[in-house]
């Protein structure tokens, strides 16, 4: 049996811990707290109370996201939290306050795919990314 050094045995092992250690930061990456952290938090703050940075430049103050579900009778207003992000639901004429994402989201995903040689699902990348940021939301909530 071939005889191997402590030396190489001590690199291996190290080679594995910090591979590992990799792995498992690439893991932690939380998806909807860098959507609403790249999207959200200027205006609804970091916490989601409604005290983003812009705050003083809004006509209309932002909503505190972690009242959401409180005010709902204990249940966080998923379907209609989608449709204000996505845009559903937005009259034609007059203004809104809070960007519409789903268009948004809909033309960021198309140029940044654009180079890419399938096919994509479009309104799929869409949902889930609205979907991520949701989630995100629910976990903002006061209890």
């Amino acid at each position: 049996m071939k005889h191997v050094s402590k030396k190489t045995v001590l690199m291996a092992v190290s080679l594995a811990l910090c591979s590992g250690a990799i792995w498992a930061q690439q893991a932690k990456t939380d998806q909807g707290k860098l959507e609403y952290d790249t999207n959200c938090a200027v205006c609804h703050g970091p916490l989601g109370k409604g005290d983003g940075s812009l705050r003083d430049l809004l006509r209309v103050s932002a909503t505190d996201l972690t009242q959401l579900a409180k005010k709902n009778q204990g249940i966080l207003p998923v379907t209609r939290m989608y449709d204000v992000i996505d845009g559903k639901g937005v009259p034609s004429h007059g203004s809104r306050d809070m960007p519409i994402w789903g268009q948004a989201y809909r033309v960021d995903d198309a140029q940044r795919l654009h180079e890419a040689r399938g096919n994509y699902d479009a309104d799929g990348l869409v949902r889930g990314r609205i979907l991520l940021l949701v989630e995100y939301i629910n976990r903002l909530q006061a209890r």
